[in-house]
């Protein structure tokens, strides 16, 4: 069951980031501001190369810090040493991150396993994910676009609320590896019931999907991702129950 916490509090991606202010996206520092808000946080999980959960969006260093390659090649020791770009903070940890929330706000966790939605290779991740959040205590939810992952993860974390990152498009010219019938599953949301999931985050353009509207009926919470603008936000609640955003501050509930 997703906590109530989900649907009130605005939810900010990769935390409250802004970089000319030295937060970058999924910093310590941007968990810090997002807490000091009031925001509810999301935030993403890679595999570092000795098994331990890292909060960091990309499969690559470059974009994000001064150093090169694919993250999962260092361990977490020498991913803690290379400072995000525009901060004196190295890449956290998924067990920083959660010492540091500590319950205070909701957090939502995407599992950035996305590779083959039939399931090669997936495990070590989701189980270290599992692990980090034995005995936490707090609102958290756990999602991603790969609906193998998240069942991998749901039975080894049955109590911990899951869901689905979907949107309408997956289409062959930016998933060349999927097949057709892979893509149309991702497309469709066919996977929902199956994951043990109680939600989606679904890409805000699309939420008049026809799959959208189904879900919601039959009770699922419908979040969205990712809100630019108050513009785009007071369009998307014309359905979701919640918004992901960044670059604007988002408004809080009266209290």
């Amino acid at each position: 069951m997703l906590d109530p916490r989900f649907l009130s509090l605005p939810i900010a991606h990769r935390a409250f980031h802004d970089r000319a202010k030295g937060r970058p996206e999924n910093s310590l520092a941007a968990i810090r501001a997002a807490i000091a808000a009031g925001y509810g946080i999301e935030i993403d999980l890679q595999l570092s190369a000795d098994g331990v959960a890292m909060v960091f969006h990309d499969y690559s260093l470059d974009r994000l810090t001064d150093a090169t390659g694919p993250l999962h090649a260092r361990s977490a020791a020498e991913l803690q040493a290379i400072c995000l770009r525009d901060a004196d903070e190295g890449i956290p940890t998924f067990a920083e991150v959660l010492d540091l929330v500590a319950g205070q706000v909701p957090l939502l966790v995407e599992i950035k396993n996305q590779d083959d939605p039939d399931g090669a290779g997936l495990g070590p991740l989701e189980q270290a994910a599992a692990e980090a959040l034995a005995g936490y205590q707090g609102p958290v939810a756990v999602m991603g676009f790969n609906p193998a992952s998240i069942a991998l993860f749901h039975a080894a974390a049955p109590a911990v609320a899951v869901g689905l990152t979907t949107y309408a498009e997956w289409s062959a010219e930016d998933f060349p590896t999927l097949s057709e019938d892979q893509r149309a599953r991702l497309r469709g949301i066919a996977d929902y019931d199956r994951v043990g999931a109680c939600f989606i985050s679904h890409h805000w353009k699309d939420l008049g999907m026809a799959r959208v509207a189904a879900l919601k009926a039959e009770g699922a919470h419908i979040l969205c991702w990712t809100i630019r603008s108050g513009a785009e936000e007071a369009k998307a609640r014309e359905i979701a129950e919640n918004v992901t955003f960044e670059g604007y501050a988002s408004a809080l509930p009266d209290a």
